[in-house]
């Protein structure tokens, strides 16, 4: 390569020697014969901050220093002693995340290190080599915990790596297991590897983060976890669970106290995405079952409220059959109750409106194998996918602007009169989505909703009862065979079997966070004027009701009650006339206004929403999971409800934890069950989960499970 100034030949080097190509390049600089401005923008491309960095070199050491080898950098951190114990420790089959917190060391400087070769690769030690503790006893343990809490506190035993969190040190606490035995609710290891199947991890790094700490987003995700499968429901309730007992199921000396507790997941919901986090999971979740994602279970379920710091809209609860304070709840789940995500709504919508604003968009994005738009085109009674809820959204209105969007409804048809003949419903076989059949007298027509231009074409089945009552039920979704939609519909009881486990065992209603938050101040609210008024309304009606019966059984009564019946038409008149009044000051008032038009006291608030809907996904993860595992036992067990139980049962057992670094491995021994058919049942279980070889997703070891 030759640089030539006017005519003249100035200096010339072999192509790809870089160190003259500095040198010419900043002598051609500092003699003024090119500007650095103008090397930038010529082909060569180069920064200037660069340029400017070489005539620095060139003034400062002179042209020699282009060409001295640089010197070999000595590592600051990386010591000879230090590499030597790292070796050591590496060599005794530990990992390098525990190396390196033993060493003092970031754990990206010991990798970098192993991989330029500058720790010494040891043989490793043969098993019967390595130095392994005496499992401990729980007396051992309890004694331990209790000791330690004159220093940092109940069962802190690992004061060394908090200290070095406090400062700063350390990104997380190392999950390290240690041999123990009888370890309360050590069955909660054999729900690890659902799970994580079921995405309890997913969210990691994308939608949840924790800044530095001893307890690192993992941990505490597994602690919430965990907690979903022992029905440790609420935060609270971990002051009656042994700390130290549960960290041990973590791989720590503790879990955390419940002001921490509370705090972290404040900080993974508000320095994350949990919503993001959800509509992932119920994403792949439908992709992995397409064919259950083709059936989607829609309806609502009323939070109760009973504090006082929010000022939450009332609504009706049909199990307490009152008009209560809360939040609407609107779950979707599969046929066989697994939930894929939940809608929350402060105010009082209805149905119609949060399926197609909240619900049918998210649906349309995340929904697997729907049909393309020419598919759609060619055949007009095609369907994306089918919607399953009850009477509340039966209406001509909400089913035809779904079928807008070719989106099925199935619903029952509300107002039913006309009975259909006997001799019309035949007896079918109709197989259930979860599994199994049975048989029903069904009849089907095509009809429409509406007699205006604007009518539905529909299908209705109808299912004979033996009593002989005639069940409708109604779909836009036109190709679906009559065993079908009565198979589907009917197994929307699945919904409602889905609240009440949950109400009962994951306190899906409980309170997760105090305060209160503020409302858009543009959302329309019920006027709370024409509420006072419509009320008042009601109450004269039923007035007028009550005066008119008792002047009409008056004027059936052959008695001399002339003084009596002037008096109530006199009262009745009265009524009437205020009625008129009412009425007609109802009808000026608006029916609805802007939050942002009530008084401070009147508007409407709801209740912090980030913290529920991320214990809301682990709940869902949480229950996914113990439904898995039940899958699993129904081979060996018929009952499904005997099969949850003894779940459950498995997950607060006590366990026995054996830790094998050499070869990489933790072994969970189970305690046994109540009777000797339960324990055989569990064992084909543990066996199935061993056999999956599942590495735990920290420490990588591969997890087998067993009963003592």
């Amino acid at each position: 390569m030759t640089y030539f100034v006017g005519g003249d030949n100035y200096f010339s080097h072999a192509a790809g020697d870089d160190a003259s190509r500095r040198f010419a390049l900043a002598s051609l600089m500092e003699n003024g014969h090119v500007k650095a401005v103008e090397l930038e923008r010529a082909p060569l491309s180069i920064p200037h901050r660069t340029l400017m960095n070489w005539v620095g070199q060139s003034r400062k050491a002179g042209p020699s220093s282009f060409f001295r080898p640089a010197a070999p950098s000595k590592p600051r951190i990386m010591t000879p002693d230090k590499s030597a114990e790292c070796a050591r420790l590496l060599s005794e089959g530990k990992r390098p995340s525990e190396v390196a917190r033993q060493v003092g060391v970031k754990e990206s400087t010991l990798r970098k290190a192993i991989r330029r070769q500058g720790v010494p690769q040891l043989a490793p030690l043969p098993p019967e080599r390595v130095e392994s503790a005496p499992a401990s006893t729980k007396s051992e343990r309890s004694r331990a915990d209790a000791e330690a809490a004159a220093g940092m506190g109940t069962a802190c035993t690992r004061a060394d790596e908090r200290i070095q969190a406090a400062l700063g040190l350390a990104t997380g606490a190392t999950t390290r297991f240690e041999a123990s035995h009888d370890v309360a609710m050590g069955g909660l290891l054999a729900g690890l590897p659902a799970l994580c199947a079921n995405g309890l991890l997913t969210g990691l790094g994308r939608h949840l983060k924790l800044p530095r700490g001893f307890y690192s987003a993992l941990h505490i995700l597994l602690v919430l976890g965990f907690m979903a499968l022992g029905r440790i429901k609420r935060p609270e309730h971990l002051r009656q669970t042994p700390p130290g007992e549960l960290g041990k199921v973590i791989g720590l000396d503790r879990v955390p106290e419940v002001r921490t507790l509370r705090e972290k997941i404040t900080l993974l919901a508000k320095t994350g995405d949990p919503a993001a986090w959800m509509r992932d999971l119920a994403k792949n979740w439908m992709a992995s079952e397409p064919a259950e994602a083709g059936y989607l279970y829609v309806d609502g379920h009323v939070r109760v409220y009973h504090g006082k710091q929010a000022n939450l809209s009332r609504r009706y609860v049909s199990r307490e059959r009152l008009c209560l304070r809360g939040t609407t709840d609107y779950w979707v789940n599969d046929a066989l109750g697994r939930p894929f995500f939940v809608v929350s709504q402060p105010l009082n919508d209805g149905l119609a409106e949060t399926l197609l604003k909240d619900i049918v968009p998210q649906l349309l994005d995340i929904v697997p194998a729907q049909p393309t738009p020419g598919e759609l085109d060619a055949d007009p009674t095609l369907h994306r996918f089918v919607m399953v809820f009850d009477r509340e959204g039966a209406t001509q209105s909400l089913l035809g602007r779904l079928w807008k969007q070719r989106i099925g409804a199935l619903t029952y048809r509300k107002n039913v009169k006309a009975l259909w003949p006997e001799d019309e419903f035949q007896d079918q076989e109709v197989r259930l989505p979860a599994g199994g059949s049975t048989r029903m007298k069904l009849a089907m027509r095509e009809t429409r909703l509406g007699a205006d231009a604007n009518s539905l074409a529909v299908s209705e089945v109808r299912r004979l009862t033996q009593t002989g009552h005639q069940t409708a039920v109604i779909t836009t979704a036109r190709q679906l065979g009559n065993t079908t939609i009565a198979g589907r519909m009917f197994a929307r009881w699945c919904q409602e079997n889905y609240f009440a486990y949950m109400m009962e065992h994951y306190d899906i209603d409980g309170l997760v966070e105090y305060g209160a938050e503020s409302l858009p101040g543009t959302h329309p609210v019920v006027n709370p004027r024409w509420r006072e008024l419509d009320k008042a309304v009601r109450q004269t009606r039923q007035s007028e009701r009550k005066l008119q019966a008792e002047l009409a059984r008056t004027a059936l009564n052959d008695g001399g009650e002339i003084q009596k019946n002037a008096e109530s038409v006199e009262s009745l008149q009265a009524v009437q006339e205020e009625l008129k009044r009412l009425l007609s000051k109802r009808k000026a008032t608006s029916r609805k206004v802007t939050i942002d038009s009530l008084p401070e006291a009147e508007r409407p608030t709801q209740l912090p929403p980030l913290n529920k809907i991320l214990c809301d996904t682990i709940k869902m993860v949480a229950y996914r999971a113990e439904t898995a595992m039940v899958a699993l036992l129904r081979r060996h067990l018929k009952n499904e409800d005997e099969a949850r139980a003894l779940i459950r049962e498995l997950f607060v057992s006590a366990a026995d934890i054996q830790p094998n670094t050499a070869a990489n491995t933790l072994t969970v021994k189970i305690h046994r069950m109540a009777s000797p058919v339960h324990d055989r049942a569990i064992a084909a279980l543990l066996d199935e989960l061993t056999q999956q070889e599942f590495p735990h997703p920290e420490t990588g070891a591969k997890m087998t499970f067993a009963l003592v």
